[in-house]
């Protein structure tokens, strides 16, 4: 099977989603390649039950649809998905394609297309054949989150109890008066966390980095204040208002960055942990820091770098993601480097060469999401 369209955009999650809705406003055909079985699958199949956007309403929409007045400032996941399914439908988004495991995607000279091969998936009733696909732009849109990692630990293999990832943790529920440990410290793992502590977990988090902390508030202010004021000032402030709410946190064994939140965010990519409640947790011991990594595990022992060594009955990592697009996407040594970011810096970051564009890895949440597409979209029907 052969499909010729203007536009190749591969990922249906938010920012593929985005990129078909500005496409669909400009009437420039294009279709959708997703190697899961609906779109936004990590939202739908692969998120915790008590997730919430982390960021006001407004700083969360995709382009041309804002949130129903309805919805609560900080949209929680349910709502999040039905305003996906909405705008699926507003903006009439087909075709996508699910089940597409892309393979390989070249730019051919010759015919000044991007050729593009996808292999359906015969796990779930494809065929497993190869097709082909070609167009004259090629979107990657397959977000900053893409395979999840679990990092190599000696003897994880013989650990006797549950062994999650964080796309696999749904609710705390069934883990009353266990002790479980959750590793990793970013977002996902601090809600984690709070989640298992709240259904009577006995919870332990490694935090090994030194990490930001700020309140929801903390983040809308300085959402706010960065339109009007240098990154360094508001990070200042940031800092200080930090160590006004949360006080000194080296006595629970987190340490404050030297360089400031909002710097990090932009350099590294690295978030400041936005607080729903986990620090209240921590101070209470509800949740116990370990500030050492994992040497290695020996049935329910797991031990530290740090030469202790606790009993736990369940792990969850909540150690993030790796992307795969450097194994597919051939012959570009402009658009991205080999960890599936962008080379260019923000706001140059989303164009490359031969109508090849990425949408949603600017670092910059589902609002350089939307950003994105609107300028791809944009830089398009200029060439159409």
């Amino acid at each position: 099977m052969e499909q010729e369209k203007a536009v190749i955009i591969v990922g249906a999650g938010p920012s593929g989603l985005a990129m078909a809705g500005c496409l669909s406003r400009l009437a420039i055909p294009y279709i959708v390649l997703e190697r899961e079985d609906c779109f936004a699958s990590l939202w739908k199949k692969y998120s915790y039950d008590r997730l919430h956007l982390h960021l006001q309403k407004q700083f969360c929409e995709l382009p041309h649809m804002p949130f129903p007045p309805s919805c609560p400032t900080y949209v929680p996941k349910n709502q999040f998905i039905q305003y996906l399914d909405d705008y699926v439908s507003r903006f009439k988004i087909s075709p996508i394609l699910y089940h597409r495991n892309v393979e390989s995607a070249n730019y051919d000279e010759a015919s000044e297309r991007w050729v593009v091969k996808a292999v359906t998936d015969n796990n779930t009733g494809g065929s497993g054949e190869m097709e082909g696909y070609f167009g004259r732009f090629l979107v990657v849109a397959t977000g900053e989150a893409t395979n999840p990692y679990i990092p190599e630990v000696q003897g994880l293999n013989t650990f006797a109890g549950d062994v999650l990832h964080s796309t696999q943790f749904k609710s705390g529920k069934g883990f009353k008066n266990k002790n479980v440990l959750v590793v990793g410290s970013g977002n996902s793992g601090m809600e984690i966390a709070l989640d298992l502590a709240n259904h009577g977990a006995k919870t332990s988090i490694i935090i090994r980095s030194p990490v930001h902390v700020l309140s929801r508030g903390m983040v809308y202010l300085a959402l706010v204040l960065l339109k009007h004021f240098s990154l360094n000032m508001v990070d200042s402030l940031m800092v200080l208002l930090s160590k006004l709410v949360f006080g000194d946190l080296t006595k629970y064994g987190i340490e404050r960055p030297t360089e400031g939140p909002f710097y990090m965010k932009v350099k590294y990519g690295k978030y400041p942990a936005i607080d729903v409640g986990t620090f209240k947790k921590i101070k209470s011991s509800e949740i116990q820091v370990l500030p050492a990594e994992i040497s290695s595990i020996r049935g329910s022992d797991v031990e530290l770098k740090n030469g202790k060594s606790y009993q736990f009955d369940a792990i969850v990592f909540c150690t993030g993601f790796k992307r795969s697009t450097n194994l597919w996407l051939k012959g570009d040594d402009y658009l991205l480097k080999d960890d599936g970011l962008p080379r260019q810096s923000f706001p140059n970051h989303w164009k490359g060469k031969n109508g090849l564009y990425c949408v949603g890895l600017s670092r910059r949440g589902i609002y350089g999401s939307s950003e994105d597409a609107q300028n791809i979209a944009n830089d398009i029907k200029s060439f159409l």
